[in-house]
C-alpha cells in the first residue's frame, strides 16, 4: 500500500493524463503520459534531475515511490532522535 496519496491533475474541470502525489501537504511527484512515446513519465520537485518512465501509468507511480524510499534512506540519521545530538 502506497503512502501517497494520488490526486488526478485537471484543467477548466478537464481531467488530464497526469496524476500529482502528496505524503501529507507535502508534493513529492507526478507522473504523466508521453503520448509520443508511449509511457508514463515520473519526477519530482523534491530532485531537479530525478526521474523516470514505466510502460504504464502504475508502473511509473510504483517508481517513483521506490525512489522516493531510497533518497529519504539518506535522512535516516538527521530524524533518528535516540542519539545525542552533534557537538558543535
Amino acid at each position: 500500500m502506497s503512502r501517497i496519496q494520488w490526486q488526478q491533475d485537471q484543467v477548466a474541470g478537464v481531467p488530464l493524463n497526469r496524476h500529482v502525489g502528496f505524503v501529507g501537504p507535502v508534493e513529492v511527484g507526478s507522473v504523466a503520459y508521453d503520448g509520443s512515446n508511449r509511457f508514463w513519465i515520473w519526477s519530482t520537485p523534491l530532485q531537479e534531475d530525478a526521474w523516470g518512465y514505466g510502460p504504464t501509468e502504475q508502473a511509473a507511480k510504483t517508481a517513483l515511490e521506490l525512489w522516493l524510499a531510497s533518497w529519504l534512506e539518506n535522512f535516516t540519521s538527521f530524524f533518528q532522535t535516540d542519539r545525542d545530538p552533534p557537538s558543535a
